[in-house]
């Protein structure tokens, strides 16, 4: 499964995932928000492609225009609300196991940067820490873990056969055009791919 693939695997679970649109370019973006434009593409490879995050609408049009000419018929641009990470992480699901890895704000501090507040390795019932155990409460870990049987059961063929299912979640806020939180904080995927 790669990144395009994984979008509508993520609208299809029922996960509490971003709220994407293909960007098409007749699309007008609310002025008063910010705006992530992101691309995937059919075939090939889909790492560090092109991204604007916490964007001012004209210049996410702008972005999304120029990216939808470059990628053209190998792929889509998606659009979304931007939001502020609060704690980010990876929820890596294996057949017999499951790993979290979790940072502080935005999940770039941990893939671009190296940095890792905690690994958390669950088999069975037993939990191992690496790091900061507190960092994640326990509630904010069964937020995350409470998806893991939905995970099992959509991606049953590719765990059996070996492969892992990672996929890119955030404790969030919505916000405004100058990056006020909004609302309550909640928890949302927003990649999944198979490892």
């Amino acid at each position: 499964m790669n990144k395009l693939m994984g979008f509508y695997e993520l609208k299809a679970m029922g996960l509490p995932a971003v709220d994407w649109k293909e960007y098409s370019g007749q699309e007008s973006l609310d002025s008063s928000m910010l705006w992530t434009i992101r691309c995937a593409v059919y075939k090939g490879n889909d790492l560090n492609l092109p991204r604007l995050v916490g964007a001012e609408s004209h210049k996410a049009i702008e972005f999304a225009d120029s990216l939808k000419k470059k990628i053209g018929d190998n792929g889509i641009v998606i659009f979304y609300p931007y939001f502020i990470a609060v704690k980010s992480g990876t929820l890596n699901v294996f057949l017999d196991k499951i790993v979290i890895e979790a940072v502080k704000e935005d999940l770039w501090n941990l893939v671009t940067f190296s940095k890792r507040d905690v690994t958390i390795i669950i088999r069975d019932k037993d939990k191992e820490y690496y790091g900061n155990a507190e960092f994640l409460s326990e509630e904010e870990l069964q937020k995350i873990l409470k998806h893991v049987s939905e995970i099992r059961r959509c991606f049953k063929d590719e765990l059996t056969c070996g492969s892992s299912i990672m996929l890119e979640w955030s404790f969030a806020y919505n916000c405004d055009i100058h990056r006020n939180k909004a609302g309550e904080q909640y928890l949302v995927f927003y990649e999944a791919r198979t490892v």
